[in-house]
């Protein structure tokens, strides 16, 4: 259960970070309005609701807190839901970037790696 809580967590927080940080792109024509400041002040806002959700998940799936995974596994697992959440993102909202065989590549390496670092 501290698994699943941990990887929903991840997911939730993910979803908040990808909008802090690609949000401004993705909806420019809705923000062009603002100045630098304004939009890095609306992300650092944003980002706030990423850590209200990460810090949680870290803390619930660490083996130190009594979780299932090491800080390594936490790591490499944050990095996969970081990437697939960007997929979406970027898919749904992102129409000049297309998704290519080498990004899908690029992601098969990383669950190869999640594969490499779960290996006992």
């Amino acid at each position: 259960m501290r698994a699943l809580a941990t990887i929903g967590l991840l997911v939730i927080s993910n979803s908040f970070m990808t909008l802090a940080w690609y949000g401004h792109i993705a909806f420019k024509s809705k923000l062009e309005r603002f100045g630098m400041l304004a939009i890095i002040l609306i992300s650092w806002g944003i980002a706030l609701f990423e850590y209200c959700f990460q810090v949680p998940a870290n803390r619930i799936g660490s083996v130190q807190f009594g979780g299932p995974f090491s800080l390594w596994e936490l790591k490499v697992i944050q990095e996969v839901v970081s990437l697939c959440v960007f997929t979406l993102f970027a898919v749904a909202f992102m129409k000049s970037e297309p998704l290519r065989w080498n990004h899908l590549a690029g992601f098969l390496c990383l669950v190869m790696a999640v594969y490499f670092v779960f290996k006992k």
